[in-house]
């Protein structure tokens, strides 16, 4: 089975060009994120993975409004709360929820298979259903 969503970081990472197993699926506790680096990912920023409600999700790591890792977040109700100044991103769009952020942190594509997580860096989470 194969589920997808939009955001994971973690430990244990190997990649393949069916994208990067980042955890194992229970690894990653719920309401908790695992950061991604750069040189990991091959991307051009950090990756937060976010497990919420039995769903995985990831985003770019950074807030958009300000240097901070979403990672070290808040996580709960499908939102990640920046550690700080509060703004809000939704994990399944990216958008913010309040101020102070105004523009949207990136998505990527976020797979379980194999009991694994995989993250697709720079695939966006609506390529998921392609």
């Amino acid at each position: 089975m194969t589920t997808t969503g939009t955001g994971i970081t973690g430990t244990g990472i190997t990649g393949t060009g069916i994208g990067i197993r980042v955890a194992a699926v229970g690894d990653i506790e719920d309401g908790e994120a695992l950061r991604v680096p750069p040189e990991t990912s091959g991307h051009g920023d950090a990756i937060a993975v976010f497990h919420d409600g039995g769903a995985y999700y990831a985003l770019d790591d950074i807030c958009s409004h300000g240097q901070a890792s979403l990672s070290e977040g808040w996580i709960e109700d499908g939102e990640v709360e920046c550690p700080l100044h509060s703004a809000r991103f939704c994990l399944k769009s990216g958008e913010p929820q309040c101020m102070p952020a105004t523009l949207a942190v990136r998505t990527h594509r976020v797979e379980v298979r194999d009991d694994a997580i995989w993250l697709h860096p720079g695939r966006t989470a609506a390529e998921a259903a392609e």
